[in-house]
């Protein structure tokens, strides 16, 4: 199944992890990432820890559980390929546009883009897909 028909079609939890250029490693809880192609993805993200760690280090891994009382998900390695500081992307990909309304954010936003290297199952080396296949 393709990344793009998975997220359409899964619930779950995220959390992406990442690390500075000294190791130090960081996790954190994000929403399911957008795909721009099936080798593509972007998150939305603020200037706190794990923006910070990319600067230094590009490669994260995000480790998505699916609701339900199995241990069942995938994980994505990624490498960051690009940022766009206050993207005019932002405000369209946004899910949660309805809890924003009316509301003043504080600081900038940034549209983090990745390479999916490969993909596994949540538990266990299972086939290695490469490339979010």
């Amino acid at each position: 199944m393709k990344p793009t028909d998975y997220f359409e079609q899964t619930t779950g939890r995220g959390v992406l992890a990442t690390a500075d250029s000294s190791g130090k490693v960081d996790a954190a809880l994000y929403a399911r990432p957008h795909f721009i192609d099936d080798q593509t993805l972007v998150f939305i993200m603020t200037d706190r820890l794990t923006h910070r760690n990319l600067q230094s280090n590009p490669h994260a891994v995000y480790l998505f559980i699916e609701s339900g009382k199995k241990l069942i998900g995938r994980r994505f390695y990624l490498t960051k390929i690009k940022e766009e500081k206050n993207s005019k992307l932002i405000p369209v990909l946004r899910r949660r546009k309805n809890l924003l309304a009316g509301k003043k954010e504080k600081g900038p936003k940034y549209l983090v883009y990745f390479r999916v290297e490969k993909t596994l199952p949540l538990i266990g080396e299972g086939k290695e897909r490469l490339r979010g296949t």
